[in-house]
């Protein structure tokens, strides 16, 4: 048997039966899966993905006021009552914290992710450790790399930071690649040192610019500053069973 990594472009075309029994890896580059690294990293106890603010409302109604933070965007706009979901403005208000994330397109891609075997989240800031992650626990098993993409469309900072993931996983150990894998990480050996431009000029990246929240682009285009592996457990991102924790 040999490890096999593939590449879903876009969380539309996950396939959540075909997921079950592999190890799936999410990505949302620009911001969500991003945004959980940072707040773990800066010491919240737990993230909980949702798929809307309604269900937002609903499950934090089981922890005390004080102890959660609700955060949480759609359709780039901050949801009334929430804060904006971006690291800069979550980091020094989440130690010891569960935050309740809900975003259009990252938190979505995490909760089909759900029937892998196993799921974690990446970012560029910590591609490295999540690649040791895998190599150490998942060799000659099937490891699947999501893209969230946007509202349908296919996100090119996603795709570069998989390509980044590829790049540290082929480090370590040999691998086949479908074609959208191979493609991925020439994308990245393309663009290596690029990371910053790629982002920046990303529809999404534009967007932070417009919003005056281009110093996020700066902070989440850094590689691997964090050795932490944020995992799906029970419903939650957690960093447990991380031989990697802060």
């Amino acid at each position: 048997m040999s490890t096999k990594i593939q590449v879903v472009m876009k969380k539309e075309d996950l396939d959540s039966k075909k997921l079950s029994g592999n190890i799936a890896v999410v990505f949302d580059v620009l911001l969500a899966t991003s945004t959980i690294t940072a707040v773990l990293q800066e010491g919240a106890n737990e993230v909980i993905p949702v798929f809307n603010w309604e269900e937002a409302l609903e499950q934090s109604r089981a922890f005390s006021t004080d102890s959660i933070i609700l955060a949480g965007e759609k359709e780039g706009e901050t949801i009334e009552g929430f804060i904006a979901p971006y690291p800069s403005l979550l980091r020094n208000q989440v130690q010891g914290k569960t935050v309740f994330l809900s975003t259009t397109n990252g938190t979505v891609a995490i909760r089909k992710s759900q029937t892998a075997k196993k799921m974690y989240i990446a970012s560029l800031l910590n591609c490295q450790a999540v690649s040791e992650m895998l190599v150490q626990k998942h060799q000659n098993e099937t490891i699947v790399l999501i893209c969230s993409g946007s509202r349908g469309q296919f996100c090119i900072e996603d795709f570069y930071g998989v390509g980044y993931m590829i790049h540290c996983l082929l480090e370590k150990l040999q691998a086949d690649l479908t074609d959208s894998a191979l493609a991925a990480h020439l994308f990245y050996k393309q663009y290596e040192n690029d990371g910053y431009e790629i982002l920046r000029n990303s529809k999404i990246g534009n967007m932070l610019v417009e919003y005056d929240f281009g110093h996020e682009i700066t902070f989440v285009s850094k590689k691997s500053v964090y050795d932490i592996v944020p995992i799906w457990q029970d419903g939650k991102m957690v960093l447990k069973d991380s031989h990697l924790q802060r």
